[in-house]
């Protein structure tokens, strides 16, 4: 058994949160989910495959804050979910008297993986949170060239960017702060040597490459020799 640790995520620039507000008379009238026809058109969008909070959430801006109707705007950088709910909530009061419920959640897990996976390029994904052999996993696994040993972390921090070199044959992974991928955060797969001296991505190809060279080789001996 390795023990982790789930780490509370700060929002920062670029981030998009969603956020719901109901007061008493919406919950007595439409229940604990409202707006049944906005939800419907998220599902609608979500198996299009588009970006549903991309359209309808609020994304944090160079300043750290997001705008919201009537309030403005409101500082969530490096704050959690639950402190911005209480940051958005307590703006609220000066415009509704009346029992109000708020909630936030961040809108997806944006991250990119590039290099040696089978299905490289930009995702989303509609969860709380990602562990970092699911995120290899949604895009297609790595190639049979890609170093596992080594695989590149790009993480975004209040104060920059950092580089991270992840061992993912390590099951000290687990325990390590890279196990669950944050939002933004980029992959990047480095091939083997194997790439560069232009072999195979496995036995039956480097086989199939050496015949070729073999074949080529023979054919030009036998016309320079005739």
């Amino acid at each position: 058994l390795i023990a982790y640790e789930i780490p509370e995520y700060k929002l920062q620039y670029n981030d998009i949160i969603d956020v719901n507000i109901q007061t008493v008379d919406d919950i007595l009238k439409d229940g604990f989910t409202p707006n049944n026809q906005q939800n419907s058109q998220m599902m609608q969008m979500g198996q299009g495959g588009g970006d549903v909070y991309y359209m309808r959430g609020y994304t944090v801006d160079k300043n750290g804050n997001i705008r919201l109707p009537i309030i403005g705007d409101v500082q969530v950088k490096n704050k959690s979910i639950e402190e911005s709910r209480m940051e958005i909530e307590s703006k609220l009061r000066s415009y509704i008297t009346s029992e109000i419920y708020v909630k936030v959640k961040l809108g997806g897990i944006r991250y990119s993986a590039l290099g040696e996976f089978r299905r490289p390029g930009k995702f989303v994904v509609l969860q709380d949170r990602m562990t970092i052999f699911e995120a290899i996993a949604n895009a297609g696994d790595l190639s049979n060239i890609a170093k596992r040993d080594e695989i590149l972390l790009i993480r975004q921090y209040p104060e920059g960017t950092k580089l991270h070199r992840i061992n993912l044959n390590d099951r000290q992974i687990v325990a390590s702060p890279f196990y669950f991928i944050q939002p933004n955060d980029q992959l990047y797969a480095e091939p083997m040597k194997v790439r560069e001296v232009g072999a195979g991505e496995n036995a039956a190809q480097s086989l199939s490459l050496i015949i070729s060279a073999i074949t080529v080789s023979v054919l030009l001996i036998n016309t320079f020799t005739r």
